[in-house]
């Protein structure tokens, strides 16, 4: 596997992100005596006395400066967060070829940062797009290592169901174009619209076409047929779901066409969200947001994170 490493210099000067990285080592996938590197980002108390932290997992095509507004609420209300750069997005390694990217790898080496890397078992998900296909697949694999989950914006394909026509319309553009336009795919994904800095970050983890090999992957690896390599290892966590018992708390903009079919799914199969007529956690509609929600509706989503905090947390 040939890995590409983004030059420090392309992340000075971040635009309301000043958070320094620490670095985790995974395993080559191949069996490779190299191993990858990826970057986390760790902010609020530390200690036995911390409470649980709030792993916040991003999508395609951003990294984690996504959570910036996230991360300074949480940080100023004393909870304890950690976000991590998928590998082949920020800071993180970048494998060089699209079929170096496999979901079922995606979630290994996320789980192989945060369990064995970071060595955390105390934990509320915040996942969004691909944050929630990854994140809610360790949280069905090790639910005893969460304590609540917050879905924004993402879910749990498994191909029975025909993607939306505008994740399609995405595929195809990404799939297609010479030049991948990160910056310009985000602030497509936004309501409220981005700065100039802000989609100058999300460009900054590519310096040229070769970096981009992560984000041309992943619209290709979303289940999108019954078979699919990955809808067997889906089912079995939607099966894992339903039977979750801790707050899973459903918190999606009003403004997303892409995962709104997800948001009554998740809330009427998981038990921890109130499915079966148990406890309704308290579910959010961020109003004015599009798919990035973190961008259009930072302050409210960690309003939500906040309050599940505390309630797992008294």
């Amino acid at each position: 596997m040939r890995v590409l490493r983004t030059p420090d210099e392309r992340f000075s000067d971040l635009e309301g992100f000043g958070h320094p990285p620490r670095h985790v080592e995974v395993a080559d996938p191949d069996g490779g005596p190299e191993r990858l590197r990826v970057a986390t980002y760790g902010i609020g108390p530390d200690g036995p006395d911390a409470g649980p932290t709030v792993l916040l997992l991003h999508g395609e095509p951003t990294w984690s400066y996504l959570y910036r507004h996230v991360l300074d609420a949480l940080a100023g209300a004393g909870v304890r967060a950690v976000a991590v750069d998928l590998v082949g997005f920020g800071r993180s390694d970048k494998p060089a070829e699209v079929a170096d990217h496999s979901y079922a790898r995606h979630v290994e080496w996320v789980r192989e940062t945060v369990f064995e890397g970071l060595g955390l078992d105390d934990l509320v998900l915040l996942g969004q797009d691909w944050g929630g296909l990854i994140g809610l697949r360790l949280v069905a694999s090790a639910p005893e290592r969460f304590r609540a989950v917050v879905a924004a914006n993402t879910g749990l394909p498994t191909g029975d169901t025909d993607m939306p026509e505008p994740w399609w319309r995405f595929r195809r553009a990404v799939e297609r174009a010479e030049t991948l336009d990160v910056g310009r795919l985000v602030a497509a994904g936004c309501a409220r619209g981005l700065t100039p800095g802000a989609r100058a970050a999300y460009d900054a983890p590519f310096p040229d076409e070769s970096y981009k090999a992560g984000p041309r992957a992943m619209p290709l690896l979303v289940p999108t047929r019954p078979d699919d390599p990955e809808t067997e290892a889906n089912r079995a966590a939607w099966a894992a779901l339903a039977d979750y018992p801790r707050p899973f708390v459903v918190a999606f903009s009003d403004s997303d066409p892409i995962t709104g079919p997800m948001a009554p799914a998740l809330r009427e199969h998981v038990r921890g969200a109130g499915a079966g007529g148990g406890d309704d956690p308290g579910h959010a509609v961020l109003r004015g947001a599009g798919h990035f929600l973190q961008e259009d509706a930072g302050s409210e989503l960690a309003s939500v994170v906040v309050g599940v905090v505390r309630r797992v947390t008294r």
